[in-house]
């Protein structure tokens, strides 16, 4: 929204540019969680991870009561990308977390040593996908190549039952 706001010299708001969801992941939260029959206080900490609650929950927006927390699981530079909500399972199963992402199938250093960033660029250009980026570092390193399948990762958590 600032790129824009910058571009175009008129506010977000004049632009009609207004967020629709902000999402949190790899953060700790002090929350209320049942174990064993009873609440307790916890530091849910989430690396790799964002917070899924199910619908009906105290703790998210009136806006998402009934169909429950939206999660944001971005895919690649060349993939798609989903919007899940949390379950009830995922709330006794996993403290109302699931995945944030596809994740990395290749490390950062992996990914530099095997990838050839022209080459990056131009299978992402044969999709018609054009990217503005400062290094070629950093295209080998966020590659397609280098991550897992998002599709399988969200059926992975879809059938696990903790997002849906």
């Amino acid at each position: 929204r600032l790129a824009f706001s910058k571009v175009f010299s008129k506010t977000s708001e004049e632009l009609d540019m207004h967020l629709v969801y902000d999402v949190c992941h790899n953060i700790a939260k002090i929350e209320r969680h049942e174990i064993g029959g009873g609440v307790k206080t916890l530091l849910v900490h989430r690396k790799g991870s964002t917070r899924a609650f199910p619908p009906h929950h105290p703790m998210i927006p009136i806006d998402y009561q009934f169909t429950g927390q939206p999660v944001l699981i971005g895919g690649t530079m060349g993939t798609c990308s989903y919007v899940l909500a949390g379950t009830e399972k995922g709330m006794s199963e996993t403290f109302g977390s699931t995945c944030h992402g596809a994740g990395r199938a290749l490390s950062r250093a992996k990914s530099r040593r095997m990838l050839d960033h022209a080459e990056v660029l131009e299978n992402l250009k044969r999709k018609g996908i054009s990217i503005r980026v400062a290094s070629p570092k950093l295209v080998m390193e966020e590659a397609p190549e280098s991550y897992k399948d998002v599709s399988d990762v969200v059926d992975t958590c879809q059938d696990a039952g903790i997002s849906r």
